[in-house]
């Protein structure tokens, strides 16, 4: 019997529908979708000084492949999971691996940098349809007993395809040129597109779908928003008072989006969601833990060869403890979840990460590298814990209609956290070590630097625990599996 048969939908004449049968396939074309997302968007950095010597590009020029691929999937995650619920997500999944493998062959045979550019920007559009769909459908793939674990093995692959990226892309671009970072993805994708036709579940009916308007101005008013906000905290730096009218303009658009969505009878994003305590809770701890850390990722390398002196393959290693540490972890965590429940998960999590990052605030003195490894486990492990827990926390309470914009406002909130770690936590380890130029800066400066913004992203995570504690109710016995 195929997978279709086994998860279609028993809504009608009011029974519920039945629990779905894990199948190994549709498990397989999903995580290896969330594989394609996050290893497309680490392989290429490493590729980036040699792609600029073979275009003759300017930094300004040839960073726009990083903001382009930033800019779609930030932009359009949210619309395309409310797409999705419209239209069907098995549809936009197969598309969104459509768009990402024609984004692949674009860019690994184009012969100008704009081009390549462009392709990066198709590329953020089929990894952002491929990533919040993977998402919405566990919940369709699953038994609910077994949601944990599916995505523990989700945020697995995930860590795999982030960890293998910057090694992948060197080891490629070394060998094969720069056209192979994209190249590479084809043969992958492929795999996925095969799995998702064969094994990913027919697109289940929902009573009213059918009658449901795609809301296309509350999607261009986000659309709008998103891109002056993004653009404001990746090129401000170079934009001196363009920033600020950037800002001005997310603001604007912030209250027009809000504004549109109360009056519009099939909305982009239900305000009514953001009155649920889990919901908003879920989603502002997103943020944050998604935040610090990439300012582990961005702040370590600095810490690790300017103040410790490890050369860059040590500091390649050092780096890679963490996400092994979450690849380790994340299955036996997704197991806890199922069986523990998401509450006491959520908050061990977070516990953890803080604790971790405090740890490296406080040992970066005293203990050196030592310190610095044994609180980045830690904080990994805090993290593991915390994501698998609340992306199951979210997508099981999510209704059936609406769970791609809710995938899509997971990623979405994850998005954000990058960016402004990126832009206010960077520009605060800078401040802080003592130097214009972050590479000029002395060893003492980057120990301090390294030490107060560990700190602040400690004190950031302790907001969150104090969030969750307050709101998510964590201190209850779960009455089923996640917590329920």
């Amino acid at each position: 019997m195929s997978p279709t048969a086994d998860t279609k939908a028993g809504d009608a004449g009011g029974t519920a529908a039945r629990e779905p049968r894990p199948h190994w396939g549709a498990l397989a074309a999903l995580s290896l979708s969330t594989t394609c997302f996050a290893l497309s968007a680490s392989i290429v950095i490493v590729a980036l000084p040699t792609m600029a010597e073979s275009f003759a590009a300017s930094f300004a020029q040839i960073q726009w492949l990083i903001i382009a691929y930033l800019l779609a999937t930030t932009v359009l995650i949210v619309s395309v999971g409310r797409l999705s619920d419209i239209v069907g997500r098995r549809k936009l999944l197969v598309a969104g691996l459509l768009v990402f493998l024609g984004a692949s062959v674009l860019g690994g045979t184009a012969s100008s940098l704009w081009v390549v550019i462009c392709a990066r920007g198709l590329q953020g559009l089929g990894g952002a349809m491929m990533v919040a769909l993977s998402m919405a459908l566990v919940s369709e793939t699953v038994p609910r007993d077994g949601i944990g674990r599916a995505m523990g093995l989700l945020a697995t692959m995930s860590a795999v395809g982030t960890a293998s990226g910057a090694p992948l892309g060197g080891l490629l671009t070394t060998a094969f040129g720069w056209r192979s970072v994209f190249l590479v993805n084809v043969p992958l994708g492929l795999l996925a597109l095969l799995l998702a036709f064969l094994f990913v579940p027919a697109d289940r009916t929902v009573p009213g779908a059918a009658r449901q308007r795609f809301d296309i101005l509350g999607t261009l008013l986000l659309a709008a928003t998103l891109s002056a906000y993004a653009l404001a905290m990746t090129t401000g730096g170079n934009a001196g008072s363009g920033s600020a009218w950037l800002l001005a303009a997310a603001v604007a658009g912030t209250g027009l989006f809000i504004f549109s969505q109360a009056r519009t009878a099939s909305p982009l994003v239900r305000l009514s969601a953001f009155r649920k305590p889990d919901f908003s809770a879920g989603l502002f701890d997103n943020m944050v833990v998604m935040m610090v850390a990439t300012m582990t990722t961005l702040v370590g390398p600095f810490y690790l060869s300017g103040a410790i002196g490890l050369n860059d393959a040590l500091v390649g290693v050092v780096m890679a403890i963490g996400p092994i540490t979450a690849v380790l972890g994340s299955v036996v965590v997704g197991r806890l979840v199922d069986r523990l429940g998401t509450p006491r998960m959520i908050v061990s999590g977070l516990i953890l990460a803080g604790v971790g990052l405090g740890g490296v605030a406080a040992l970066a003195t005293m203990l050196g590298l030592a310190g610095f490894i044994i609180g980045t486990t830690v904080f990994s492990l805090g993290y593991i814990m915390f994501v698998v827990a609340n992306n199951t926390a979210i997508m099981s309470g999510a209704e059936q209609d609406h769970r791609g914009v809710v995938s899509g406002m997971l990623n979405l909130a994850r998005n954000f956290g990058s960016i402004i770690a990126a832009s206010a936590l960077g520009t605060l380890f800078a401040s802080v070590s003592g130097a214009a130029d972050v590479a000029l800066a002395s060893p003492e400066g980057l120990v301090r630097g390294t030490q107060i913004t560990f700190a602040v992203a400690a004190g950031f995570v302790a907001v969150s625990i104090a969030v969750s504690l307050s709101l998510r109710g964590c201190f209850r016995s779960p009455a089923g599996p996640a917590g329920e």
